[in-house]
């Protein structure tokens, strides 16, 4: 059987720490591909030498062309500029708007049945970006927010109790931003709803906390943006979609009528398989989550009307 490929285009922090994960998965080649000349080749060589080391054997590849992504299953695409402390995810709007497009564009001539992994920020709009420019169906073209949202959330929760990782379950839906709405009332620890194990004011600063996770790494990083945890949210949705595992994430989906919100990229519970999105999963929301999850909708809304896509 021939082995799988993912593109990750772009080889910043994100997308050299996605290709590094994907290569130890040892499931499928790996195309790093950046305009910088040198950069993709650079860090796919390191990568491929560390094979030995860890014991896979799938090839990784550096290019600043498209040629080599030909054929590629899934495309995750990273590239555009990063935030910069004081700058919000909608700065970046209108100088990643043309990054993504041209990189959707030049993906889609060599991989016109991929499926399409959006990560560069503001991520909501930039998934109407790639979603426009590919002309997929919309189940192809996923954003990766929710994955890392719910994971900040669960990383607080666990922190504050004391408790692995593993036992936290949570979900945080809406846009990757500050409008997300991390569902305390679906959220457990080994079952137990958090409400029997935290004052309601100690799980708002959480959620608060959460909310600002991206811009606190950012405040402290003074030079770039997260790349650790999103690059292994990326990989858990690969991984999810290639195996076709049929795991529920939550992640930007593009919305006709669920949850009441209609054309637009909001951040649910989706079944991701072999095809993308293979349903989305609907939960009962109160009326105020509801309210939460529909001014999530109308902030990304107001980015994709100013692109005029």
């Amino acid at each position: 059987m021939a082995r799988k490929k993912v593109t990750v285009v772009g080889a910043g922090n994100v997308g050299a720490t996605t290709a590094h994960l994907l290569a130890l998965k040892g499931y499928c080649d790996v195309v790093l591909q950046d305009i910088v000349e040198g950069l993709p080749q650079g860090k796919a060589l390191d990568l491929l030498e560390a094979g030995p080391v860890e014991g896979y054997d799938g090839y990784v590849v550096g290019t600043n062309g498209w040629e080599e992504t030909a054929g590629s299953d899934i495309v995750v695409i990273t590239s555009g500029i990063a935030r910069k402390p004081g700058m919000s995810r909608d700065d970046l709007l209108n100088i990643n708007l043309g990054i993504v497009k041209s990189v959707t564009e030049n993906a889609i001539k060599q991989s016109p049945n991929s499926i399409i992994i959006v990560v560069t920020n503001p991520m909501d709009a930039m998934c109407h970006v790639a979603l426009a420019t590919s002309k997929f169906p919309k189940h192809r073209v996923i954003g990766q927010g929710g994955v890392l949202d719910t994971a900040r959330f669960r990383t607080f929760i666990a922190q504050e109790l004391k408790v692995s990782v593993k036992e936290v379950e949570a979900y945080v839906l809406g846009g990757h931003g500050d409008t997300m709405v991390p569902l305390t009332r679906f959220t457990t620890v080994a079952g137990v709803p958090i409400s029997q194990l935290l004052p309601k004011n100690r799980v708002d600063e959480i959620v608060q906390r959460t909310r600002d996770g991206g811009a606190e790494i950012v405040s402290l990083l003074k030079t770039g943006s997260a790349f650790y945890a999103p690059a292994s949210a990326v990989v858990s949705m690969v991984d999810s979609i290639l195996l076709d595992k049929k795991r529920i994430l939550p992640c930007a989906a593009f919305l006709e009528g669920e949850y009441g919100i209609n054309g637009v990229y909001v951040g649910v519970p989706v079944k991701l398989g072999a095809n993308g999105i293979e349903e989305v999963v609907k939960i009962d929301l109160t009326a105020e989550e509801a309210a939460s999850l529909n001014k999530s909708a109308a902030s990304v809304k107001e980015l994709v009307d100013i692109m005029k896509l």
